[in-house]
């Protein structure tokens, strides 16, 4: 009989690892965006919600932003192009990569 390891069948991970941090930790720091996301907010109906995986500084960390501008842009970014280096830079109006 064969043992599930026989199959060499890897485990497709969907969800984001790392602590989960607020995007003004990472404001004007370089940082590589492994991943992201797009998804319906369910706190605040009618709008979206990105979720970033990054690296900073060898760690990796989630990040959550409303931000349209950061949205804009990212889904302008071809997925074989990932991951990338930038740094996000913005005040209380809006961020964006840079």
């Amino acid at each position: 009989m064969k043992k599930f390891s026989d199959f060499n069948i890897a485990p497709e991970i969907s969800s984001f690892t790392g602590d989960k941090i607020k995007i003004g930790r990472i404001l004007n720091t370089e940082i590589i965006v492994l991943d992201f996301k797009i998804k319906d907010s369910t706190q605040t109906p009618g709008t979206k919600y990105l979720t970033l995986q990054i690296e900073n500084k060898g760690f990796r960390n989630v990040v959550f932003t409303g931000s349209k501008v950061l949205m804009n842009q990212i889904q302008k970014i071809d997925k074989a192009d990932f991951p990338f280096m930038t740094t996000i830079k913005g005040d209380n109006e809006f961020y964006e990569f840079t």
